[in-house]
């Protein structure tokens, strides 16, 4: 089924693509005529209609005067099913990245899907940039909303900041799943991975340009790349309209993340940890994967799979799903 959903979207996004050639070459010989966003913006409308279809709703919520945080939160929370908080990276805001996992998940528990500051419509005036702040904010703002206790689901930047979530707060976080995160690397572990990759991070991470775009998801993909036919004419509008926002402070986020502070005495999580990783990640290597495991002890266990890049959310998302359910529920509920 798995196969079969990432094999169609592959071929929509070819025929997509020569739709979107089409109007390009139209729009080109109407050059007077100011071009606007087309093709980003009716996509994300379309996965906030998977999001209100999986029973969720957007709401913001002002922490003080200076922060603002946005959430999808459920219509109406269902005290027979556990909660579970998404926790996004980069490459977009939380919608983009957990459209492969809303309907799913939203049968089981309910969710809490937040925008990290400076990503989507959160936003704060305050100078702090570290994952811990973020976190807090992410607490606050769960604690407004009436959760008392959570699970936690996080990927790649977004395992920085749930990581510190569950340290801060274990009488709240009950479980944590992370994937694919460069939690507790050593500075040293980043400098090298960074020459592997042989890219600025701050480049990488929040692309300029389409070429830009297309070596990150080459990236972070391994088995079906849906930007693979995407003409640039796309790839420029979801720069301009999803990842150039908040520009500079992404960029301080970025900064702060690769500095000392982050890989100094890494706390051991109370709760039990589940680690997912794709075998193919060429971002944070499996190896990162079973450093952390070591790091957690007894408490932690870390599954892998197959043929399977950084993206594995996006290119193995019922595996992912499927671990999650079956490490978070009861054992006897039906999955």
């Amino acid at each position: 089924m798995e196969s079969f959903r990432l094999r169609f979207h592959n071929f929509l996004s070819f025929h997509l693509s020569i739709i979107a050639k089409i109007f390009r070459w139209l729009f080109s010989s109407l050059p007077t005529i100011k071009r606007f966003p087309l093709f980003v913006p009716f996509i994300d409308a379309y996965i906030s209609l998977l999001f209100r279809f999986a029973n969720l709703s957007p709401c913001t919520l002002d922490l003080d005067d200076q922060t603002t945080i946005h959430f999808w939160a459920p219509n109406h929370r269902r005290y027979d099913k556990p909660n579970l908080v998404l926790v996004h990276g980069y490459g977009g805001d939380a919608k983009w990245q957990f459209m492969y996992q809303v309907k799913s998940l939203a049968e089981s528990f309910n969710l809490y899907i937040p925008d990290l500051l400076f990503f989507g419509k959160s936003y704060t005036t305050r100078k702090e940039r570290t994952e811990e702040f973020q976190a807090k904010c992410v607490v606050q703002g769960l604690k407004e909303l009436g959760v008392r206790n959570c699970s936690m689901f996080a990927i790649s930047y977004g395992g920085f900041v749930g990581y510190r979530m569950a340290e801060m707060n274990p009488q709240m976080v009950e479980k944590v799943v992370i994937l694919s995160s460069g939690v507790g690397c050593s500075k040293d572990q980043k400098e090298e991975q960074l020459k592997k990759i042989g890219r600025d991070p701050v480049e990488l991470l929040i692309p300029e340009k389409p070429e830009d775009l297309h070596v990150l998801v080459n990236l972070s993909i391994y088995k079906y790349n849906h930007f693979k036919w995407a003409p640039d004419y796309f790839l420029q509008e979801f720069i301009d309209m999803i990842s150039r926002t908040y520009l500079k402070e992404k960029q301080e986020l970025v900064h702060h993340l690769l500095s000392n502070h982050t890989d100094c005495r890494l706390p051991i999580l109370n709760q039990e940890t589940l680690l997912i990783w794709g075998d193919k990640d060429r971002v944070f290597p499996l190896m990162f994967g079973y450093q952390l495991q070591r790091h957690l002890g007894p408490r932690a266990k870390l599954e892998i799979i197959k043929n399977t890049g950084h993206a594995a959310n996006i290119e193995s998302p019922d595996s992912v799903n499927a671990l999650i359910k079956a490490f978070i529920l009861p054992q006897s509920k039906d999955l």
